[in-house]
């Protein structure tokens, strides 16, 4: 069995519909049980815990010889992940693949990065095998912009002409359920991107075509971003913290395809379009965006 960690976010319960979906008993790792209610079937398993207390962790692996671990973004991150990894091995855990970040590095200057390079560093110390996803910005990402969008046909980041290689969370579902279903991917890091490397610019224009309007990328300064960020209700540390992540996107580290998903998942990365089709609903304001 599998212990999916973070399952009831976007990625998390991405990767818990697609493992079950290919029959695979799953064990979820939910805070609260109401919002895991739609996960529910025959191959999942819900239990309650949080990775601030171990307890629950011990009681959640039991049996389990595979782990995927994920949290959301928190300034105790490694303490967190550092508490399930220590539980792990005490469960005698066979193999975790930890959801990481492009540009994981114990030095980088970027807090989110630093902090996934801790991570990575004390699982693979940790002598439990291991695998290291590390997805770029998701294409998902980018549905916090709907509401402008559609309002007023523009959309606003400080990302300058920036390139990334967006990538959709389906696809890094689908490398997560092929390295936790196969052998061979112990001891590996995959960085996984969509196909092509876009400024936000590009978005625009994709964005334009797909909704029959013009969008138009307005870039501004951080400290603009910064307090529409606060003014959005995203806490200081975290707005700081996407504020060094646009700032080296801004600067071109985030320029990076890779072929990944191709290569591990076995197929076609979607494309930007494709994303935008399949949520032209959330872009053109019809349903909300789950961000």
């Amino acid at each position: 069995m599998i212990l999916v960690t973070g399952a009831t976010g976007q990625t998390g319960s991405e990767i818990v519909r697609q493992l079950s979906g290919a029959g695979v008993k799953v064990r979820a790792l939910v805070r609260d049980l109401k919002k895991a209610a739609a996960l529910r079937n025959g191959n999942v398993e819900i239990v309650q815990g949080d990775l601030d207390r171990e307890e629950t962790l011990d009681m959640a692996l039991k049996g389990i010889e595979k782990v995927y671990l994920l949290s959301s973004a928190d300034p105790r991150q490694v303490e967190l992940h550092s508490k399930m990894i220590r539980a792990a091995k005490r469960a005698g855990v066979k193999h975790m693949v930890r959801h990481s970040a492009m540009g994981a590095n114990p030095n980088s200057p970027v807090m989110l990065g630093k902090w996934h390079g801790m991570s990575e560093k004390e699982l693979q110390e940790s002598g439990i095998p291991f695998t290291h996803l590390r997805p770029h910005y998701y294409m998902q990402n980018t549905l916090m912009f709907a509401q402008t969008i559609n309002t007023q046909g523009v959309f606003f980041a400080p990302m300058k002409a920036g390139k990334i290689g967006l990538v959709d969370i389906r696809d890094i579902a689908a490398v997560a359920v092929k390295t936790l279903m196969e052998s061979g991917h112990e001891g590996r890091t995959y960085e996984i991107t969509g196909p092509e490397s876009l400024s936000f610019r590009d978005v625009g224009g994709i964005l334009s075509e797909v909704l029959g309007k013009t969008v138009t990328y307005v870039d501004v300064a951080p400290e603009e971003a910064r307090k529409g960020m606060m003014a959005a209700g995203l806490p200081e540390w975290l707005a700081d913290a996407l504020l060094q992540l646009y700032g080296a996107f801004a600067e071109g580290h985030g320029d990076v395809t890779t072929k990944v998903v191709a290569d591990v998942a076995k197929k076609q990365p979607i494309s930007y379009k494709q994303f935008a089709k399949d949520h032209s609903q959330i872009f053109s304001g019809v349903v909300a965006a789950r961000v």
